[in-house]
């Protein structure tokens, strides 16, 4: 039976670097199910998506650190400590405790607490974003309240995690979906019921339509018109943007190009300062945070696409990102790494050109034969344009989840898998 109301528990909201979440909430939204958003921290971004403005959802902020709202928080645990479920969640706490005795598992529980003690009496499902701490919370909500519930896995939170701790969390699910066949088959080798399945981001087309214009064939050749080189992405250390400056810095001197970075990140300040030391600072560009409409004026107005993403030291790493998709839907060529589930859309020489983590040389070398080969970059965006409309449409991400929500807590798929074979 088909959930008419579900609790969507999600780690911020909204978030600019989250726009396969709020795509996905618009989504179900429009497939019929009422959503509740439930966060767990309150939004610092400064801009929105006009995505963001068209799903009617409500959202309702937990405390994001306890001593903040501790009344509050106590209020919580008085009522839901009668509950017939908590003497199980709080068992479940006590052993995680034990593995992981942290603050953090802490404040965990007592997001939880609120959760199940403020939860919307007509809502009948709860379902999570990210197998990490949002689903700590999550499946102490489900214990608690009885509440049956589900979660999405998608990068980080599935490579950073505790094998013991995935493993917990995929019991205690209904069911679990990821993005990637690197994610899936990560969660499948720990799971011990198939109630993993793989259903790949959709991109809403309607927001991306086919650029029609022809792109000038720039090669290089001309200062006065340089190769206009584009990356989207947080400047975190998983995007691996020290190593694209690197390689940019290699390109032969004579050679007409110019780097464009849109996004934020905690890491700008390093990067500007190794691009100065590198001597290529002038050639750069550093837009900062911008919304859905200015990044797509930006995919239209570049010639290549580089996003040279690595796996860091404690395992964090991405996905597929979703600007690789979004970037694809222009016919902008893309270069980046064979890591997770990129390699599962880009294959090299067809449809981009990926090389190996970390490879300074070779990302320099793939940047310099898509600057001087404006027919290769033709080429290659056209197909990855083709692949991303024919099998990256969002329309068929929602239709997996209507499917998975209207089954419940049964194997939807026999042997659970890709619900698009």
């Amino acid at each position: 039976m088909t959930p008419k109301t579900i609790v969507v528990l999600l780690k911020g909201y909204p978030r600019l670097s989250e726009t396969f979440i709020a795509q996905e909430l618009l989504g179900l939204e429009r497939a019929g199910f009422r959503l509740e958003l439930v966060s767990m921290r309150r939004p610092t971004d400064k801009k929105r998506h006009p995505v963001h403005d068209e799903i009617k959802a409500p959202v309702h902020y937990l405390p994001e650190y306890l001593h903040e709202e501790p009344m509050r928080v106590l209020k919580a645990l008085f009522k839901v400590a009668a509950k017939p479920g908590f003497r199980q969640a709080a068992k479940a706490f006590f052993r995680d405790l034990t593995r992981d005795f942290s603050r953090n598992r802490f404040r965990r529980f007592g997001q939880a607490a609120v959760l199940a003690a403020e939860w919307p009496s007509q809502a009948a499902w709860l379902h999570v974003h990210f197998i990490h701490t949002p689903a700590s919370v999550g499946r102490y909500a489900s214990l608690i309240g009885r509440i049956p519930w589900s979660v999405s896995a998608h990068a980080k939170d599935i490579w950073t995690s505790k094998a013991w701790d995935l493993k917990d969390k995929l019991a205690a699910a209904r069911w679990t979906v990821t993005c990637t066949r690197a994610g899936f088959d990560r969660l499948n080798e720990l799971a011990e019921r198939p109630n993993v399945h793989l259903s790949y981001h959709g991109l809403d087309l309607n927001r991306f339509p086919h650029f029609d214009a022809l792109r000038p064939p720039r090669d290089g050749s001309n200062p006065a018109d340089p190769v206009r080189i584009l990356s989207v992405g947080r400047a975190v250390k998983k995007k691996g943007y020290d190593v694209l400056l690197e390689a940019l810095a290699k390109l032969p001197a004579g050679l007409a190009w110019s780097f464009t970075h849109i996004g934020g990140g905690d890491e700008l300040a390093g990067l500007k300062a190794q691009a100065q030391n590198l001597g290529i600072a002038e050639r750069i560009t550093w837009k900062g945070a911008l919304d859905q409409r200015e990044i797509l004026l930006a995919y239209r107005n570049s010639d290549v696409f580089a996003l040279a993403c690595r796996i860091t030291a404690d395992g964090d790493r991405d996905g597929l990102p979703n600007v690789l998709v979004e970037a694809s839907s222009q016919a902008l060529p893309i270069i980046s790494t064979e890591i997770s589930g990129i390699a599962e859309l880009f294959k090299t020489e067809e449809n981009g050109l990926l090389v190996a983590s970390e490879d300074v040389g070779a990302l320099a070398a793939a940047l310099e034969r898509m600057i001087r080969e404006p027919a290769l970059r033709q080429r290659l965006g056209k197909t990855a344009e083709e692949r991303v409309r024919r099998d990256f449409d969002y329309h068929s991400s929602i239709g997996d989840l209507k499917r998975l929500f209207s089954a419940g807590g049964a194997d939807v798929v026999p042997g659970s898998g890709d619900l698009r074979q």
